[in-house]
């Protein structure tokens, strides 16, 4: 049997994966140590080369609107969905393509990559990705304002040391390069600044930290340094020190302030996170920012009340971070209090047909039970979710909290009536996720049909399900072990 590809005469993955398999499946143990070194390094020069492949197929899929079919908002939600990515890996992926894939005009005729050398050095093996990422983390960097010539011998030469030296080294290569083509900073305009600006915040992770890290233009340095100066300077808003002032320090006792500043420990660039921790809590009027999405922009915590009883525990938040309890409380102490109850009463979360929108209380009952998008696979917090009429509200559904769940605007939009599109359903008694809304997908991606929900957001409680089925596995284990029977002879 041949594959469409092989009819048709082009490229084949099949060949490739037999090739690699037979490779995975033979002893490497028979082969010197100099034939072993020779394979490692033959291997790294063909998965080089396969990330050229990788680009050439991405660009493909994208210029034929494959995601768009789909329903995939952007080529790197494809390769999500399709691939089983992770957000970083899809997005690196997408961002390399973009620097070193060839791409085609409208007439078909191939345009050369925007860094040709490195897209050369790519394909031949002789580079890995991770270099080709740090040469275009130089060359973006590059004022726009240098010659063309110039430009080209830097990629050219940056391309030629990676081919013989570490990642880690174009870094520093790339500083000298643009301290030559830009020595005195006068190269650089107002559209460069404006090209390299951002903040950049990650993922929180597993210890409740978030790293941070960016560029800023003149604009907002001028803004933050009379700020930092006074907020983040020794002795003021000192967190471990309840007598040092906070945003009142101008009418504090100048004798207090020397005394909090000779007990602070803290390094600059601690001061700096506590400065803009006051000044987001007390110094900002959140009064003048308004609203998003009918709720006040403002922290909203959800607090379970056996981790308040217990103080332990963290607090979540809209945007999908997690905030210990003691502090969640802290910050709670100026704050509106909401009391989200899911038996229904005492909040107005029943409408009926008499309105089409959700009230602000059941959009924080939603936000307090769902914490994000449901469609499976989404991990759009919830502060990025419309509220969503599980049964249309033009058909006949009530804006009751039965009938309610958050969407992002992307995942919104997939729902439609369409062969290629989305369905909602709310699960009956009869499924394990009783009462859960489930997503359908159209058929191209799912011909079961199958009704599925989002664990993006319970990851405990998925955890926890996996625990009670290990435990409940090894009961089984031992009551054979005591029976004398073989945990194989077991049914199921």
């Amino acid at each position: 049997m041949h594959s469409n590809s092989e009819q048709a005469g082009g490229p084949n993955a099949d060949a490739l994966l037999a090739a690699v398999g037979e490779l995975v499946e033979q002893s490497l143990t028979p082969l010197p140590d100099r034939d072993v070194v020779e394979l490692m390094r033959g291997v790294e020069r063909a998965a080089r080369m396969l990330v050229a492949v990788q680009h050439r197929v991405l660009i493909e899929v994208d210029s034929r609107s494959i995601p768009a079919d789909t329903g995939a908002k952007t080529i790197k939600l494809f390769l999500m969905e399709t691939l089983r990515l992770s957000n970083v890996e899809a997005g690196a992926r997408v961002r390399a393509a973009t620097r070193v894939g060839t791409f085609c005009d409208m007439s078909g005729a191939e345009l050369a990559p925007e860094l040709p050398c490195t897209a050369i050095a790519l394909r031949r093996g002789d580079i890995s990705v991770e270099h080709a990422r740090r040469i275009t983390a130089v060359m973006v960097r590059v004022p726009r304002g240098v010659d063309a010539a110039d430009r080209e011998a830097a990629e050219k030469l940056l391309a030629e040391f990676a081919a013989t030296g570490s990642p880690d080294d174009i870094g520093k290569v790339g500083q000298s390069i643009l301290a030559h083509l830009d020595p005195d900073g006068r190269i650089t305009d107002e559209d460069d600044r404006a090209r390299m600006r951002g903040i950049r915040i990650g993922r929180q992770r597993p210890d409740g930290m978030s790293p941070i890290s960016g560029e800023i233009d003149p604009v907002l340095r001028a803004l933050l340094d009379p700020v930092l100066a006074k907020y983040a300077r020794p002795g003021v808003a000192n967190p471990e020190d309840p007598t040092s002032p906070g945003a009142g320090v101008d009418r504090a006792d100048p004798q207090l302030i020397i005394a909090a500043a000779q007990r602070d420990t803290r390094t600059a660039a601690q001061r700096t996170h506590d400065a803009f921790t006051l000044l987001l809590r007390e110094l900002v009027d959140t009064n003048m920012i308004g609203a998003h999405r009918g709720i006040p922009v403002t922290t909203v915590l959800t607090i379970r009340l056996e981790d308040v009883e217990q103080l332990s525990g963290v607090a979540t938040t809209a945007t999908g971070g997690t905030v210990a309890i003691p502090e969640a409380l802290r910050l709670a102490e100026r704050s509106r209090p909401y009391l989200a109850v899911f038996d229904h009463a005492g909040l107005p979360l029943h409408f009926g047909r008499m309105r089409r929108l959700a009230s602000p209380a059941q959009r924080l009952s939603l936000i307090a039970a769902l914490s994000g998008c449901s469609r499976p696979g989404c991990d759009a917090p919830a502060s990025l979710c419309a509220v969503h009429h599980v049964h249309d509200y033009s058909k006949g559904g009530p804006t009751d909290i039965e009938n309610l769940v958050l969407a992002c605007d992307h995942c919104h939009s997939l729902i439609n009536d369409s062969e290629a599109g989305w369905k909602t359903v709310v699960l009956g008694d009869d499924s394990e996720f009783a009462g859960r809304t489930a997503w359908i997908a159209p058929e191209h991606i799912d011909p079961t049909g199958t009704p599925r929900v989002n664990h993006r957001h319970r990851a405990g409680e998925l955890l926890a399900q996996i625990v009670a089925d290990i435990h409940a596995r090894r009961e089984r284990e031992r009551g054979a072990h005591r029976r004398g029977r073989r945990p194989g002879d077991i049914a199921a």
